[in-house]
């Protein structure tokens, strides 16, 4: 008896040992979250995005990013890094490019060129002829490592300007296993290194705007193109942030003109479309999970977490949520699903005839007819 209560106290203090002592990546610090507002308010439980119609893609999964491109075909990126091409009625798919990357967020310059944020391999160009030509990959001496969203100015007569994001610079898609991977261990850490970053088309030269800020993801201009909108995920808020500022640190809160638009979101924030009649859309990618949030301020506690088996992890259940906002902070629309039948919504794309609905981890490509209270 008493040979098996010590080889039982040995055991439960390899166990302490292992889950105190054993080496995580991150360095997690302390940080303050909000209570969550649950659905409330603009965002009152509802069932308007439940019953999507769905378009086959194949073996491909993850249509994390959806636009129609100048030739009237949509386009979507998937897992595998490839940028596939189809009719917006999801007939004749084909593959655009594959980069050998993971491009998550994407957009048209000028000339009808597609412009990637490669999660795994930077800002890049992909030419009529499947040419993939990388723009940037570096901000001075540092590596872009986590490209995220991608925003092309269209002003005329003007210069050239790629907005972009690098949602990490602690860790990249590529080094810690793939984009989900990477994500979570920067939110676990919430070091908040991420940056949004311009590339000059004309000058070739990438200049950073803004930095400090936890998991950058989703980026989309004003109509007048003075303002970004940018997705801080791992806060769960919107910044608008002006797009003449460079190297605004928002570490620490607004500054150099910078200002939250959505602070304390019961979700996190992933993607952000322009719509029609002046709306924003944005997916909330998972909900809040209370495990998370009560770790905020006990960062041995989130650094353990990653010594327990993946099944054990906090992961936020599955809840389809977009929503539309007005550039000065007005919620118009909100669709949501609690049965996340549809996973991991990131935003919505909007066409005169249909909507799409973009997600992280979905086989399919979800879409309903373009709802008539639509304006």
């Amino acid at each position: 008896m008493k040979k098996a209560l010590v080889v039982l106290l040995l055991l439960l203090a390899l166990l302490a040992a292992y889950l105190l002592l054993w080496p995580v990546p991150v360095k997690a610090v302390v940080w303050q979250a909000l209570p969550p507002p649950g659905y409330t308010g603009p965002h009152v439980v509802n069932t308007r995005l439940a019953g999507l119609q769905h378009i086959e893609l194949g073996d491909e999964e993850g249509p994390e990013h959806v636009m129609i491109g100048p030739d009237g075909r949509l386009y979507t990126t998937v897992a595998s890094g490839k940028v596939l091409h189809m009719a917006p009625d999801g007939s004749d798919l084909k593959t655009h490019v594959d980069t050998g990357g993971r491009v998550l967020g994407f957009d048209f310059d000028r000339a009808g060129q597609l412009i990637a944020a490669d999660a795994m391999r930077g800002l890049l160009r992909v030419n009529a002829q499947g040419e993939v030509q990388v723009l940037s990959d570096r901000w001075g001496d540092e590596p872009i490592r986590y490209a995220d969203a991608v925003v092309v100015t269209r002003q005329p007569n003007t210069p050239e300007q790629m907005f972009f994001t690098d949602a990490s610079t602690r860790f990249g898609a590529r080094e810690w296993g793939g984009t989900f991977e990477a994500s979570v261990l920067d939110i676990l850490e919430q070091s908040a290194t991420g940056r949004v970053l311009v590339f000059d088309s004309a000058e070739g030269r990438t200049e950073r705007v803004a930095h400090g800020l936890s998991f950058v993801n989703g980026i989309t201009l004003s109509e007048d193109e003075q303002t970004l909108f940018v997705a801080e995920t791992g806060k769960y808020r919107i910044w608008a942030i002006p797009a003449a500022a460079r190297d605004l640190d928002l570490s620490k809160g607004p500054a150099g003109g910078a200002r939250v638009v959505f602070d304390n979101l019961p979700g996190y924030p992933d993607n952000l479309m322009r719509g029609e009649s002046g709306r924003i859309w944005v997916g909330l990618v998972k909900p809040r999970n209370p495990v998370i949030d009560n770790m905020a301020g006990k960062p041995l506690l989130r650094e353990i977490t990653l010594r327990l088996p993946r099944a054990a992890w906090p992961i936020p259940k599955a809840y389809g949520h977009v929503f539309a906002f007005t550039e000065d902070g007005r919620v118009v629309v909100d669709w949501q699903d609690p049965s996340g039948a549809y996973p991991d919504t990131t935003a919505v794309t909007e066409t005169a005839e249909r909507v799409y609905v973009q997600s992280l981890h979905a086989r399919t490509l979800g879409w309903m007819p373009r709802p008539a209270d639509l304006p």
